[in-house]
């Protein structure tokens, strides 16, 4: 469900579990070790994570969240809120391709990432808790807090509004979109530019100062 691969100085990480690509433990656990193996690789200077076609992820799976036992819920709620810090609190730059749909869970982990790809079509991306029955966790209003554009904050958050393209661009869920079919590598190109731009120590050094009071909130 995850394929990692190397492109240049960018660890590729496409998730593609034939389906709608919903965060079960062992993907997060998957995603987790993609950012751990990035990290101190010198030869590696970014991570790009990417989506399967037409999805990047449709959040956390299901089964679990619909089997009616509560501690199971609570543990993969807090199993995502600890990739999305750790994704977020990363030392290497992170960008991702959301080549489709990215709800619930699977825009907060678009929320954590440093540059977001997008594509410039119908899709659906957004944080739809509330129409499932969910409440967002603290560390997921931190987040989203930091990230989405405040005049879209409450809608968001709040309502579940949700958006295409364009407006996640709007909204702040992505940075910019472009063609469909011209996702992904655009991701990789991105990251690539920033693994040849940046000095790691220093990009390390300075995420953890800028982010520390969104990632203290998330704990």
């Amino acid at each position: 469900m995850l394929n990692l691969e190397r492109d240049g100085q960018v660890l590729v990480a496409t998730l593609d579990d034939g389906k709608a690509n919903a965060l079960s433990h062992a993907l997060i656990d998957a995603l987790r070790g993609a950012v751990a193996e990035a990290a101190p690789d010198p030869e590696v200077r970014a991570l790009a994570i990417v989506g399967r076609p037409g999805r990047f992820s449709a959040g956390f799976d299901l089964s679990v969240i619909q089997s009616g036992d509560p501690n199971a819920v609570a543990r993969l709620i807090a199993d995502g809120g600890d990739l999305v810090r750790t994704v977020y609190s990363a030392g290497v730059p992170v960008v991702a391709a959301c080549t489709g749909h990215a709800l619930a869970a699977g825009a907060l982990l678009l929320l954590a990432c440093d540059r977001r790809i997008g594509a410039d079509a119908e899709v659906k991306i957004g944080l739809n808790e509330v129409a499932i029955g969910l409440a967002l966790p603290r560390w997921a209003v931190a987040i989203a807090a930091a990230r989405l554009a405040p005049t879209h904050l409450q809608a968001s958050v709040a309502t579940g509004q949700l958006y295409n393209g364009k407006g996640a661009v709007t909204a702040g869920y992505l940075d910019r979109v472009v063609d469909p079919d011209e996702v992904v590598a655009a991701a990789v190109h991105e990251a690539t530019e920033l693994a040849s731009t940046l000095d790691l120590a220093s990009y390390a050094l300075t995420i953890k100062t800028l982010r520390r009071g969104t990632i203290e909130q998330m704990i």
